[in-house]
């Protein structure tokens, strides 16, 4: 969707802001892929013995696929919820610098920390690409609103999926879901290299991309890690360099 130029009498109301991130969250094929993904999450958890309120609870609460596969799959194998607290927990820690990119782009002089904690509760990875297309497009006095109508989509979006996933569990192929989880990361793949914009961007991906076999070898567990930190240190380093001179 074309969203109006930020000078346009539209964004005068933010209840005008909220409709328009609505409307983004429904037209991007990344709802698409969040729809095919929690429809496996949603078979995931019935599968698992979990209840519906359970799974749709989790969605709203917890707004990360992965770390929802950990927490199914760590208490339907007899984990206790301390130990699947620290999974979670873990699993979440790689959202933190999106949220830390992401929430600069809204905050005015006058924005209140408050104002802040439901549009850090959505950034999530779907969140932050969406957010590095779409909020330069958005004037800063109306990027909150406009976040949390785009959160609250993608959200509602990942509800009715968990609801179908969940009915049409029984009939749901294991191959069918496992592909489907594994579209999640192949298009945020895509969408990272969309939004890339800078030489330290593309250099940050295609390094990310090349060092993850060779530390995939050290068989250490946090092979995505290692490969993910160095490529963007090192794309930072280039940065900076070139920056300097």
């Amino acid at each position: 969707m074309r969203l109006p130029s930020p000078e346009s009498m539209r964004w005068q109301r933010p209840s005008t802001a909220y409709v328009l991130g609505l409307r983004s969250a429904a037209t991007t094929v990344l709802s698409l892929v969040l729809f095919a993904t929690y429809i496996g999450i949603g078979a995931l958890a019935h599968d698992t013995g979990f209840s519906l309120f359970w799974v749709l609870a989790s969605t709203v609460l917890v707004w990360a696929g992965p770390a929802q596969i950990i927490l199914i799959s760590m208490l339907s194998s007899g984990a206790t919820w301390l130990q699947t607290a620290i999974a979670v927990t873990v699993s979440a820690i790689r959202l933190f610098p999106m949220v830390v990119s992401v929430l600069p782009m809204m905050r005015t002089p006058t924005t209140k920390k408050s104002q802040l904690i439901l549009p850090a509760h959505f950034v999530a990875v779907t969140m932050w690409v969406e957010c590095f297309r779409l909020l330069p497009q958005v004037p800063r006095e109306r990027r909150i609103p406009f976040a949390l109508g785009l959160g609250t989509g993608f959200v509602t979006v990942c509800v009715s999926a968990n609801v179908v996933g969940y009915g049409l569990a029984a009939n749901l192929p294991q191959l069918f879901g496992a592909a489907i989880l594994l579209l999640t990361p192949l298009t945020f793949l895509l969408s990272t290299a969309r939004n890339c914009r800078e030489l330290a961007d593309y250099l940050a991906l295609i390094l990310g991309l090349a060092l993850f076999p060779l530390a995939g070898m050290l068989n250490t567990g946090v092979d995505i890690l290692i490969s993910g930190v160095a490529a963007g240190t090192i794309a930072y380093g280039v940065h900076r360099w070139r920056r300097s001179r």
